[in-house]
């Protein structure tokens, strides 16, 4: 029997794998709605109607004008009608106008009716009554530290972790720190034509490896199923409870982080 990595593990479930992360019997957060002009909720076609759990909206994309009113009672219209637990906002970068404002309202209004409500990080301010979500994924410094931080900021039970799967190419030196993303297929093709040498940083909880194209330094940074498991048990050492796993990135290692029921 697998040890528990956490208290509660949220499988965030794209369009059309409903089914198949179902089978795993955790909570799921569906990746199906979205913030479209007016502002108004958007879902998306499935073939497989979400039921229960979270709803999650992404934010990406919206200009941010509009009052958010109209729309949180939209929010809360369908999760009455698909019987959801909860909302995650996931407004990308530092949102302002109608997206900040709505995060704020769906805060009090999930509070009032017993759902929950959670925040990406550049809403945690201005939705004190909101469990604030923070990514793993670091290209430097030190991930113990940047939730330890985060729990200062927003108290130690407002913070909740997504735990990413992430696989980047930095270009040595990096000035801004953003790397080229990969998928696994160019992972494994740059480790086998450079044979290099893998490590483990313990700051960033995060495995690496560097090589040399011409006189081009290279850093490449990833996370296997071992080092989400060493993030999630660092995030549950710090008296964090919840963590959502992204089912599309993560799904082929969840038989080595979960149990099935």
């Amino acid at each position: 029997m697998k040890m528990e990595l956490m208290k509660r593990i949220i499988l965030a479930v794209p369009t059309g794998q409903l089914t198949a992360a179902g089978a795993w019997g955790r909570p799921l957060a569906h990746l199906c709605y979205r913030v479209g002009e007016g502002p108004h909720l958007f879902r998306a076609k499935s073939p497989v109607m979400p039921q229960g759990g979270l709803m999650v909206i992404d934010g990406t994309g919206f200009s941010g004008g509009g009052e958010g009113e109209a729309f949180c009672n939209e929010v809360l219209r369908e999760c009455a009608a698909r019987k959801f637990t909860g909302v995650v906002c996931s407004f990308p970068g530092r949102p302002q106008g109608a997206l900040l404002s709505t995060a704020a309202r769906l805060g009090e209004l999930c509070q009032s009716r017993g759902l929950e409500c959670f925040v990406s990080e550049g809403c945690g301010g201005a939705a004190p009554t909101a469990t604030v979500i923070i990514p793993t994924a670091l290209s430097g410094g030190s991930l113990q530290n940047r939730l330890e931080e985060a729990q200062n900021r927003y108290g130690p039970d407002r913070v909740a972790v997504w735990v990413e799967r992430s696989a980047e190419d930095f270009l040595l030196p990096s000035p801004t720190g953003s790397g080229t993303p990969l998928t696994m297929e160019e992972l494994e093709r740059r480790r086998e034509e450079y044979g290099s040498s893998v490590f483990f940083s313990s700051e960033l909880c995060a495995h690496y490896f560097t090589y040399m194209a011409g006189e081009q330094g290279h850093f490449v940074l990833f996370d296997d199923a071992g080092s989400i498991r060493k993030k999630l048990l660092m995030a549950r050492q710090l008296g964090i409870t919840t963590a959502f796993l992204p089912y599309g990135a993560t799904a082929e290692l969840l038989g080595e982080l979960l149990e099935r029921p």
